[in-house]
């Protein structure tokens, strides 16, 4: 059984290319799955742990958000959630000798491969200022100095971040303890990805969510996927679009890269996926030039009013859009003077390919689109998702069986981090109900989010960085502005599983706090515990975590907010004589000397929590009781329950949206950062891309043949990309191998966190100030003298 880390970073110069895959999943994806968990965890720990995962009863799986159905099987994960499990429940272990021996310097030269592959984190650790080594610490200790540093500064001076992963009972908690504390100053991972999805919805529909559920998938005509590439991301999603193929579904995938799971699709826990040909998913394939995807959408519904015109009253949903929408004269009359050369020169597809889906379009009734992060990171990714939004009200195809929005979520409880709080911009409603339940003034002036939130850090307006979760350094845009953001800081936190680069560029003193895993047992004073999560679709179910502890100093995200907030406000004890007030709702207000939250009280049973989002978060009502019932309880979401849509105007608003054609400069290219199929956001699980062909290696840089051609680069090239950006500062990331790749013309991809340091901090969305990842102006040159790879390799 091999349990123990790699010693050293491997080297890029051993990377080697295959011919990528033209279809996903398969023997190959149960092998790996299985040599990754039995490396880490031993082949009955691991037998054990996968077959609780995703199961009622069992814990959810801490890689992506995508739903269960009811008929789930009894393998109910992917080869991406193996291993997420994998390294959440390996027996490898960080000790305090570990830190003994491994200097900052030498944490901050490895890479985030070989820091995640040293093991869970067993006891807390705290690097003094001026210190070159961490240092083990107690709890309370932990605490005071975290507490003391929040003291010694304005609410308005520390910043308190939050992954994906957090729980709702814990991200509720979090929320509560920072706004307690006086600030809206909570970025998360939202921000970075779907934060455009979310601006676009609320302000179209009313609801920054998607509006289907799993069971639409299989009932709708048409699915559109667009930007995203499940075989790598959402795995299991593959099997929602099988089973959707099969009812007799066209799919059409829209992407700069060919995906090998929209190609074709063995499903490993069929027979027919094991060892016959699998399942050919997209009936086309539309290779889109990145950013073009609003000029596609904008073409499609001049193509859907077109047709009205040939055939008045036959292709339009007319009484959906008289009696529910908003605005469609002004977007049809600026829709139907649509220039088709901006159209062909912004999605770079034959006008032939467009018209072709737009008669699919035509033939069908009830069309959803999803997408995920190809749409949400661009300049004009709201726009875009705005007019995703008008193409479907065009036809009805909100809020009925089989059609709608399905923006695919990433981490696993994002939307549910959102629902309970975690948003540095929140609603007054949310706001008015957490004075009247807990009886303090929240602030009301807004925070930063992730980007602002570097910017305060990097101009010195920030003392204090608190995360729970994540790895905010390799997360965020503009590395080098980044990691000195957080060098400018005086305590950073990081509550942490596992180690990652976060860890190595701190503030000039740091603490990590290490938490217990999805997995594991969490068993606190009131007894053993369950969390809950919310996933893609609005579906809210029980987790409950199975293993032992990975060292008994582990505390849960909950306990870690409470103890901090207790040492930082006091407690409100509860007693006997105060039971059934409290449990009422309604605590001691603050102006009365008295602390308002009972801390203790709450994380001692994660009931009393639930209990307390229930009276503040709509759609909670008997929380308690209804996450309990087997497959838990999905939110009410107006537009698709009811066709209701809270909007300024009432209605579903369709927008008017202007046509924006990126052109790059003569030699340069448009670089999109990706993920491999061994990494889950920047944790990094291996060092092949089976999909793409990569092995060993992840400084590559995939470009058209054609265009590699025309700037005088050959396949294997060693070379630097070099961002443009009006600031006219060179952002570099060296020693690259050029790999000869199906790209779009004029488009390449590259890896992240790798290629984060070519994002320049300000460029960002319209609207919600996402990063703009995937659509990087670049230029290749040849590549420096030889160095070592950065840190991030």
């Amino acid at each position: 059984m091999a349990t123990t880390a790699p010693r050293q970073d491997p080297a890029d110069e051993n990377i080697s290319v295959d011919a990528a895959k033209d279809w996903a999943a398969g023997v190959p994806a149960v092998a790996h799955s299985l040599r990754m968990a039995q490396q880490q965890m031993g082949v009955k720990r691991a037998a054990l742990t996968l077959l609780r995962v995703n199961q009622v009863g069992g814990f959810d799986c801490p890689g992506c958000a995508w739903p269960e159905g009811e008929d789930r099987g009894h393998l109910e994960f992917c080869e991406n959630g193996a291993k997420a499990v994998a390294e959440e429940a390996t027996l490898r272990r960080v000790t305090r000798a570990f830190f003994a021996e491994h200097s900052m310097a030498d944490l901050a030269g490895k890479s985030d491969y070989w820091l995640g592959q040293q093991g869970r984190l067993t006891e807390p650790m705290y690097k003094a200022p001026d210190a070159d080594h961490y240092q083990p610490i107690g709890w309370p200790e932990a605490f005071r100095i975290t507490a003391d540093a929040l003291r010694a500064c304005a609410p308005d001076e520390a910043v308190f971040y939050t992954s994906g992963r957090t729980s709702n009972e814990a991200a509720f908690l979090y929320q509560l303890m920072v706004r307690r504390y006086g600030t809206n100053n909570l970025p998360d991972c939202s921000n970075m990805c779907h934060e455009s999805s979310g601006s676009a919805l609320s302000e179209t529909l009313g609801v920054g969510k998607g509006s289907v559920s799993l069971e639409d998938l299989y009932k709708a005509d048409l699915i559109i996927v667009v930007g995203q590439n499940p075989g790598t991301n959402h795995p299991r999603m593959l099997t929602a679009l099988e089973r959707a193929k099969r009812a007799g579904t066209q799919i059409v995938a829209v992407n700069p890269l060919p995906e090998a799971g929209l190609i074709r699709f063995k499903n490993p826990q069929t027979v027919r996926g094991l060892v016959g040909g699998g399942t050919p998913l997209a009936n086309a394939f539309l290779q889109i030039r990145l950013g073009g995807d609003l000029a596609l959408f904008r073409a499609l519904g001049r193509l859907v009013l077109e047709a009205e015109d040939r055939a008045p009253g036959q292709i339009l949903d007319r009484a959906f859009i008289e009696q529910h929408t908003h605005g469609f004269e002004a977007y049809a009359k600026d829709v139907r003077e649509t220039s088709w050369d901006e159209v062909l020169e912004s999605t770079g597809l034959p006008r032939e390919q467009i018209e072709a889906l737009g008669k699919r379009v035509l033939a069908a009734r009830n069309i959803i689109v999803c997408w995920a992060m190809g749409l949400t990171q661009h300049r004009h990714a709201v726009p875009t998702i705005r007019e995703i939004v008008n193409f479907l009200l065009l036809r009805g195809n909100v809020g009925r069986p089989g059609a709608g929005v399905c923006p695919v979520r990433g981490h696993s409880n994002v939307q549910g981090d959102r629902t309970m709080g975690i948003y540095e911009k929140p609603p007054a409603k949310f706001l008015d109900s957490l004075a009247a339940e807990f009886g303090f003034e929240p602030p009301r002036e807004h925070g930063y989010d992730t980007v602002d939130a570097i910017r305060a850090m990097r101009d010195g307006k920030v003392k204090v960085f608190f995360a729970v979760g994540g790895n905010f350094v390799n997360a965020t845009p503009d590395t080098a502005v980044t990691e000195a953001a957080m060098r400018n800081c005086a305590l950073t936190v990081q509550v942490s599983t596992k180690l990652n680069r976060s860890h190595a560029v701190t503030g000039r003193a740091a603490l990590i706090l290490p938490t217990l895993g999805r997995t594991e047992r969490d068993t606190q004073e009131g007894g053993e515990q369950f969390v809950t999560v919310e996933d893609s679709m609005s579906m809210v179910h029980a987790s409950h975590g199975r293993l032992a502890p990975a060292s008994p100093q582990l505390k849960s995200e909950v306990a870690i907010v409470a103890g901090l907030a207790r040492e930082l406000f006091g407690d409100r004890v509860v007693g006997a004589e105060t039971d059934a007030a409290t449990e009422a709702g309604g605590g001691a207000g603050a102006s009365d000397g008295v602390e308002p939250v009972e801390w203790a009280w709450l994380a001692a049973d994660y009931d009393r929590i639930r209990d307390r989002v229930a009276r503040v978060v709509p759609g909670f009502a008997d929380f308690n009781a209804r996450v309990r019932e087997p497959g838990g309880f999905q939110l009410p979401h107006g537009p698709r329950d009811s066709r209701t849509f809270p909007t300024a105007t009432g209605k579903a608003n369709f927008t008017v949206n202007e046509l924006e054609v990126l052109r790059v400069p003569e030699g340069h290219l448009l670089l999109q950062t990706v993920r491999s199929h061994d990494q889950y956001n920047t944790t990094i699980y291996g060092l092949d891309d089976r999909y793409r062909g990569i092995k060993q290696g992840r400084r590559v840089v995939f470009v058209n043949p054609v265009d590699l051609a025309g700037l005088g680069f050959a396949d294997g090239d060693q070379v630097d990309l070099i961002s443009v950006w009006r600031d006219g500062v060179e952002r570099r990331a060296p020693n690259f191998r050029v790999v000869r790749y199906p790209t779009a013309r004029g488009c390449a991809a590259a890896y992240f966190p790798e290629t984060n340091v070519l994002v320049p901090l300000d460029s960002t969305a319209q609207v919600s100030n996402t990063p703009t990842s995937k659509s990087v102006v670049v230029r290749l040159v040849p590549a420096s003298a030889p160095a070592a790879a950065p840190a991030t390799g």
